[in-house]
């Protein structure tokens, strides 16, 4: 027993016993995290997806729901996509795709797109606080830089104009919310999965904005430009409001008094006005 215990002692103390063990240590652990890499990387995933193109505030139903493998990793990078038809199907509450989005054939689901049906308007305007007015803006396929704003985003609106032989550019109004984007025939653009050209932001915005942005609409030459932020813009909206009082005071001087109108609310002052041309 001793002779065994010493040729073993001998055996581990030799340099090269020690490098050799070493090295196919290194093996093993390589040879399992690199198979533990592997699953990792091919493991899959059931997850719904859409058999057809789900318009807006359309009810979410069975058949239109399919599932399909996607890889976890793929899942587990996507903190908002749903990854269970139970959180799309509800007898009790049943789910609707949330107004001004679609959800495409083939595409999957994402929680921002589902809502319950009970809360889904149709209207975006249904919601309009006291002392708020909806203001259309006239766009085109390019100033909404391809299609690419959409009901919820928050935007920041700028002017540009020649005035006193210079061109003027600068941000009117910040943070305001898309409700809607139009085509010419004042659907939404987002209600149908056919491909629509838009025509019109709308907005909701208190009083005084609205008599702004309104004559800033009828004077000749003065141009309104609807400028996209980010999603963190979108995610931490601040107040709506307007960014340049010079810029609000240049489109004053294009108006005349009215003694007896305030767009503001409030007390009547004779500084309202409204454009002449």
């Amino acid at each position: 027993m001793g002779n065994i215990v010493t040729t073993i002692k001998r055996f581990l103390s030799n340099k090269n016993t020690i490098t050799i063990l070493g090295v196919l240590l290194g093996v093993v652990v390589l040879y399992i995290g690199y198979n533990y890499r592997v699953d990792q990387a091919i493991d899959t995933i059931a997850i719904p997806y859409a058999k057809k193109a789900i318009t807006a505030t359309s009810e979410i139903t069975q058949e239109m729901i399919g599932t399909t493998e996607v890889l976890r990793a793929f899942v587990n990078s996507k903190s908002n996509l749903i990854t269970q038809t139970n959180q799309l199907i509800n007898n009790t509450d049943p789910r609707c795709v949330t107004y001004g989005t679609s959800v495409p054939e083939g595409a999957f689901f994402y929680s921002e797109q589902v809502v319950s049906c009970s809360s889904a308007p149709n209207d975006p305007l249904q919601n309009m606080p006291d002392g708020y007015a909806a203001f259309s803006m006239s766009v085109d396929i390019h100033k909404t830089y391809g299609n690419s704003m959409y009901p919820g985003d928050y935007i920041d609106l700028y002017v540009k104009m020649t005035y006193d032989g210079k061109i003027i550019f600068g941000k009117l109004i910040e943070s305001i919310e898309i409700l809607d984007v139009r085509d010419n025939q004042g659907t939404s653009v987002f209600l149908t999965s056919e491909a629509k050209t838009p025509a019109e932001l709308l907005f909701a915005v208190p009083e005084d904005l609205f008599w702004l942005l309104n004559v800033s609409s009828y004077i000749s030459g003065l141009e309104l430009i609807p400028v996209p932020r980010n999603s963190t813009y979108t995610s931490n909206p601040g107040e709506t409001a307007v960014s340049s009082e010079y810029l609000r005071e240049l489109i004053r001087t294009f108006t005349q008094d009215i003694p007896d109108y305030n767009p503001t609310g409030g007390n009547i002052n004779t500084n309202s006005s409204i454009t002449t041309e």
